[in-house]
């Protein structure tokens, strides 16, 4: 039976048409996406004869593809695929580009988010005969495309009707023998840009993997379109008219690397806004401000910029610990808090400091760093958070799906501020979440309960605590 899974994942994809080397290249796109998932990686490619060769493993990029594997993979159009996914589902299976065989075709699929109509379409597929090698919700799009897929009509067709069954936040690259098809969810919930390189097109999770290659931008998919790119170029079909951008608020927040641009607004600029806004609502008597490495430091500049307090470097990252947040099991957060953080003691000693970080999910963090500043010799330590309290679950692929992971659904303001041994804690707004980016709409489920989506409560992963299911 299909496993819904239980933790959701927060992934990377990558995709080029029409370029020479186009897997090495691909190497070079998921190394830029590495922080988007470090549990393992892969890469499809489709050489002129239209020949699939994969290559995939648990671990990091250039783990994964050590010696001159990637100079076998001939072609000018590949996939790849960088993996978070929590401990249970970190299989081989998992890993993905996923690839299939089908009488109209062969075809391979990579994933960014996740579905909350999961186990709904699992079981419906199952009822059907399907039998599925692993958990990833690419598994189910492809069993949905041979499901309807006809050797008569183009596969465009299968695949906007398969989507149009799915419900939650994805993007899905989808790469046949001939083309690529870049697929977003109707409500925008992840991004997903298109770039030009040479005469060819790239398409990835975030633009800093488009910098790499010195591709050129072009645009982002929107949501509830299907990008198709071949030898005609680019080409648009949409499968559904309901449409929003309900982008993430923590690819701003946390997520994103600060030099991607998300449907138009910089990710550095979005977060030094949030710290400039975080001051206002939430002055501190303090004499420096400190920013937690690395995803925190925009907001720390824009906090301190607005106070006038020096901006000082007061913790140091180890560069070669991952990040905490995204450790599958909560004994390795707790080891890589102790291993990746090291507070500068003369710059830190005798001064107040203002502690600023993007979010409080566990506490785990929060607690260490301030007992690390105050073992410094710092006075006091005023934490300050530019995003609101998370008190509730992300169904759409960040890896906070129960309550009992949420220190802030459990305790209040005062009660965390105790918890993890501040002097004083405030956290922003939500209205400043949207003033950051002059954006009219944003998910910010994790923040207020307010799901873009339905909730498929038949599902494993739901856990409302409004209605007690």
């Amino acid at each position: 039976m299909y496993q819904d899974k239980t933790i959701n994942d927060e992934c990377g994809v990558f995709g080029i048409y029409g370029v020479e080397n186009a897997a090495s290249l691909t190497y070079y796109g998921l190394h830029s996406l590495q922080h988007r998932g470090q549990e393992g990686c892969g890469i499809v490619s489709v050489d002129k004869e239209a020949n699939f060769h994969r290559i995939k493993g648990k671990g990091l990029v250039t783990e994964v593809f050590k010696g001159d594997e990637l100079q076998s993979m001939q072609g000018e159009m590949a996939i790849g695929h960088v993996l978070y996914t929590a401990a249970e589902g970190n299989r081989l299976e998992n890993v993905q580009p996923l690839f299939f065989h089908h009488r109209s075709g062969d075809f391979a699929i990579a994933n960014n988010g996740s579905l909350v109509n999961a186990a709904e379409l699992g079981e419906y597929l199952e009822r059907q005969g399907c039998l599925f090698q692993s958990s990833s919700d690419s598994e189910i799009l492809a069993h949905l495309i041979k499901k309807e897929g006809r050797s008569n009509r183009p596969r465009i067709h299968s695949i906007l009707e398969a989507l149009n069954m799915m419900e939650g936040a994805f993007t899905f690259l989808v790469m046949t023998q001939r083309r690529i098809y870049a697929c977003r969810d109707k409500h925008g919930l992840h991004p997903l840009a298109i770039g030009r390189l040479g005469d060819g097109y790239v398409v990835a999770s975030e633009t800093c993997a488009f910098d790499t290659l010195g591709a050129e931008y072009i645009r982002d998919v929107e949501p509830g379109e299907v990008v198709t790119i071949d030898h005609h170029g680019i080409r648009s079909n949409h499968y559904s008219q309901f449409k929003h951008h309900y982008m993430c608020s923590m690819e701003y927040i946390y997520l994103a690397r600060p030099d991607s641009d998300i449907e138009g607004c910089n990710v550095h600029a979005y977060r030094k806004n949030t710290g400039k806004l975080l001051f206002q609502e939430s002055p501190a008597e303090a004499d420096i401000v400190v920013g937690v490495p690395d995803s925190s430091l925009s907001a720390a500049m824009g906090y301190a910029e607005a106070s006038g307090l020096p901006y000082e470097m007061g913790l140091i990252k180890n560069k070669y610990i991952g990040r905490t947040f995204i450790q599958p099991t909560q004994a390795l957060r707790e080891k890589g808090v102790r291993m990746k953080l090291s507070a500068v003691r003369t710059i830190v000693k005798g001064q107040r400091v203002v502690l600023v970080d993007d979010s409080i999910v566990r506490g785990t963090t929060s607690r260490r760093i301030v007992t690390m500043l105050k073992e410094a010799g710092a006075t006091e330590v005023h934490v300050r958070i530019a995003s609101p309290p998370m008190t509730e679950p992300c169904f759409y692929g960040v890896d906070t799906t129960s309550y009992d992971e949420l220190i802030s659904a459990r305790l209040t303001v005062e009660e965390v501020c105790k918890a993890i041994g501040a002097d004083s804690l405030a956290f922003l707004s939500e209205e400043s979440l949207y003033k950051a980016g002059n954006r009219q709409e944003l998910c910010t489920a994790c923040f207020t309960g307010n799901y873009p989506t339905a909730l498929y409560h038949n599902s494993s992963r739901v856990r409302c605590k409004k209605c007690k299911q």
